[in-house]
């Protein structure tokens, strides 16, 4: 239920939150376990299985949605969740470099890092989406979603390409130092950008908060009863699970096959992120524009957007195979174009149901949504870099191991098209047979 109106400069606001978060992540899950598997000559599995661990503490998502319903107050998980990842960051980044001494100790420290980031994102990221969903009036909600996700993603694009920079010639020194640079600087930009936002909307009233009387428990069961809201959750999971698999193993795959150092593989992540970002943009502009004239859907840009993102993660394994003359920046653009364009078309979808449903009950639905996501996210990960690990045992061509997981990771793509052209028909036959029942009651 929606009980104020937060204005456009609040939520550019609350995106450079977003923008702040993004920063941090960027640097643990390219650059940091690009070192780890390059510079140090560790198993990809193991900065697989540390992200992994980081998304599986987000599972808690909709209990941190739904205590945030019921206190009504938002910021003071906003800020202690990013001051949580902040330390994080600094921490996976003096543990990386530890590693170069001692193996043991730094992956201890590095377990503890990656424990902090994944709280630290899940209490921040679920708070800062119930302050979206509660505080946002209903006309903006699908805009003001996609405005946060893409600054963002401007998070990612700004450090990748100024951290890169700074990364080369590259030294364990400058990996903490850089690392430590961005927590602190992206902290001090959440303290400044959410001050006051919160002060701007009326606090929600008792009446207008779940149920004294209702347990988290009860609260996830009827949001899980829902059937639009469940059918919801097994698509962004699947989805988000073809779109993380790629994630860890980019940036080796750039170093391995094509031979290039940290700073330029993470000026690549760059390069991904805005193509995401301009896929973002098209779907943003294209799409209000042939909506507003009625033509094509929200659904039909994630179908699209799957489809093509299955084309062009296939064309980068394709790429490896031919080696250095293959034109790598080009196509990683373009991946991040057609994951861009499912990604922002999926958020717009999400930012409806979520107040489609009964009950005041947005935080628990984006807390599922997002623990469906951190899930994929954490299994994709890891899948991905152990599928790596698995392949070079019996694949002796490396570009031939990686071009193998590539073409799995596109199927999977295929299966999330699949998905979405059923969940928007099941969608329609829910609206005939409410309409019939309506219909019928009259």
């Amino acid at each position: 239920m929606s009980h104020a109106t937060l204005g456009w400069f609040g939520i550019v606001r609350l995106g450079l939150v977003q923008t702040a978060l993004g920063a941090i992540v960027v640097l643990t899950t390219s650059t940091i376990n690009r070192v780890m598997v390059v510079e140090l000559m560790l198993p990809a599995m193991l900065p697989g299985a540390l992200v992994a661990l980081h998304y599986a503490l987000q599972i808690m998502r909709p209990r941190w949605g739904y205590g945030s319903d019921k206190g009504g107050r938002r910021t003071p998980w906003i800020v202690g969740g990013m001051a949580v990842l902040a330390l994080g960051g600094l921490m996976a980044a003096a543990a990386t470099a530890w590693m170069a001494t001692n193996t043991v100790g730094g992956i201890a420290l590095a377990t503890l890092a990656f424990v902090l980031i994944g709280g630290g994102v899940g209490a921040s990221g679920t708070a800062l989406l119930t302050l979206l969903a509660t505080n946002v009036a209903p006309e903006r909600r699908a805009a003001a979603a996609t405005t946060v996700w893409l600054m963002m993603i401007a998070g990612f694009v700004v450090t990748a390409t100024v951290a890169g920079h700074f990364l080369d010639p590259f030294s364990f020194t400058r990996l903490v130092v850089v690392s430590g640079s961005v927590s602190l600087a992206a902290f001090l930009l959440t303290l400044i950008a959410i001050a006051g936002v919160e002060g701007q909307s009326r606090p929600a009233t008792a009446a207008e908060r779940p149920r004294a009387d209702a347990s988290f428990r009860e609260a996830l069961t009827h949001v899980w009863a829902e059937p639009a809201a469940r059918r919801f959750a097994i698509f962004v999971f699947v989805s988000m699970l073809a779109y993380s698999a790629q994630d860890l193993i980019l940036e080796p795959f750039a170093g391995t096959v094509f031979g290039l150092t940290p700073g330029e593989s993470t000026k690549l992540a760059g390069v991904q992120h805005g193509g995401v970002f301009v896929g973002m943009l098209i779907v943003g502009i294209v799409g209000s524009w042939l909506r507003s004239r009625r033509i094509g859907s929200l659904h039909a840009w994630i179908v699209g957007g799957c489809i093509a993102s299955a084309l062009a993660i296939a064309n980068i394994g394709v790429g490896g195979l031919i080696g250095g003359s293959w034109p790598l920046q080009p196509s990683i653009f373009i991946l991040g174009v057609a994951n861009g364009c499912f990604a922002v078309a999926a958020i717009g979808s999400m930012m409806s149901l979520a107040t489609a449903g009964q009950g005041a009950r947005e935080g628990v639905r984006m807390g599922l949504w997002g623990a469906a996501q951190a899930v994929a996210f954490g299994l994709g990960g890891f899948l991905g870099t152990a599928a790596i690990d698995v392949a070079r045992l019996f694949i002796e061509s490396p570009a031939a191991a990686y071009a193998t997981v590539f073409l799995c990771e596109a199927l999977l793509f295929l299966v999330a098209a699949h998905l979405a052209v059923g969940l928007t028909r099941r969608q329609d036959a829910d609206l005939r047979n409410t309409q019939l029942s309506v219909s019928a009651a009259g």
